[in-house]
């Protein structure tokens, strides 16, 4: 009897779950591009600076305030750092040759500068193929190894078909992780199959931060042919003004000297990443990415510049503050713009991602 009993219920099961062989395949079913409501919890990494650019450091968690599409959030502020995931992204084709020696040579710099002691990596190094040369690992010794066999491949910079990897492999890690993309490269992308801007709201999705360090003008540098002396082409403003003479908004040293000191990628509406997507991603994906997840852009003039801005990464990602909500206006579609305020008189400029894309599911 009891084992009727079992048979029946078994059957049971089984026909509420409808049949098996049966269903269509799962493949033949077209994936939504929409963002459903997986969106749960934001993660709303903050860096606060003074006056000088330095890092503000011990703040209150009551300092600070998130507005979420116009509507305060209840947040919760993290006072202890989290573990990072991160996964190294590095362009390994001919036109970077000649920067890979100094690539190969910063593997061991990942684990003291970046990720400490709880931290793990992957690497991942592209041309026209995408080739994974380390899961993740906690194990420095082997994230040293798979930086130091990076060697150049062909012409093409699928960059963008790279990212789609980092984002897949970073969505599986466990969600108490920060989840860090690290691009050493150009800030062109050359072939990728991939949408710039799918690829963007994946990061957005999946709360990854992305971080690079742009190999752009020293390839010029090094690859281009020796000029003959010419007259100096630079314009009267970009040369120091007498001591006599007032400086005005407008000379191109004044204008410039924010972003080279704090080091931040230009500023932009965050909405117009989704507008007109081709011909920003055509320009500058790189510029895009950072911008629209709260990363950085680096830019390296010497050879040791790589390691230096290894450095200043890890003291941006060891100096945040972690916010964290559930979003009190799920049901709004579209773009989310967050802002963040801080109650301090030291917090002078504020640095935190621009927002995340969601569309509700309303079934």
């Amino acid at each position: 009897m009891l084992r009727l009993s079992i048979a029946l219920l078994a059957a049971g099961l089984t026909l509420a779950q409808g049949p098996t062989p049966a269903s269509p395949p799962a493949e033949e079913e077209p994936a939504p591009l929409h963002i459903t409501s997986e969106v749960q919890n934001v993660l709303a990494p903050v860096l606060v600076y003074d006056r000088d650019g330095n890092f503000v450091n011990g703040l209150q968690p009551s300092q600070f305030h998130l507005i979420d599409n116009g509507k305060e959030q209840n947040i919760h502020v993290d006072v202890a750092f989290q573990p990072i995931s991160l996964v190294i992204l590095v362009q390994a084709n001919a036109a970077v040759g000649k920067m890979l020696p100094a690539v190969n040579k910063v593997g061991n710099l990942i684990e003291p500068l970046i990720l400490g002691a709880q931290g793990e990596a992957a690497v991942i190094a592209y041309d026209q193929r995408i080739r994974t040369l380390q899961e993740f690992t906690s194990d420095a010794d082997k994230i040293t190894q798979a930086v130091r066999k990076i060697a150049p491949g062909s012409g093409a910079s699928h960059m963008i078909d790279a990212t789609e990897q980092a984002i897949f492999m970073l969505s599986h890690r466990a969600p108490n992780r920060r989840r860090i993309i690290l691009h050493i490269g150009e800030t062109r992308d050359i072939g990728s199959q991939a949408r710039g801007r799918e690829t963007l709201t994946g990061m957005t999705l999946h709360n990854i931060v992305f971080y690079s360090v742009d190999m752009s003008r020293v390839v010029e540098k090094l690859t281009a042919p020796r000029e003959a002396p010419r007259p100096d082409p630079l314009p009267p403003a970009m040369y120091p003004l007498p001591s006599n003479v007032p400086a005005t908004p407008n000379t191109v040293m004044q204008t410039s000297a924010g972003a080279a000191a704090t080091g931040n990628a230009a500023e932009f509406d965050p909405r117009q990443i989704y507008r007109n997507a081709k011909a920003s991603f055509h320009r500058n994906p790189v510029e895009i990415f950072t911008g629209g997840t709260g990363g950085t852009q680096f830019s390296f003039y010497r050879r040791n510049g790589l390691e230096e801005a290894l450095q200043r990464i890890g003291e941006q990602l060891h100096s945040e503050y972690l916010l964290s909500y559930s979003p009190n206006n799920k049901l709004e579609a579209g773009f989310h713009q967050i802002s963040v305020y801080v109650s301090s008189p030291l917090a002078k400029r504020i640095q935190v991602r621009p927002g995340y894309w969601h569309a509700p599911d309303n079934r």
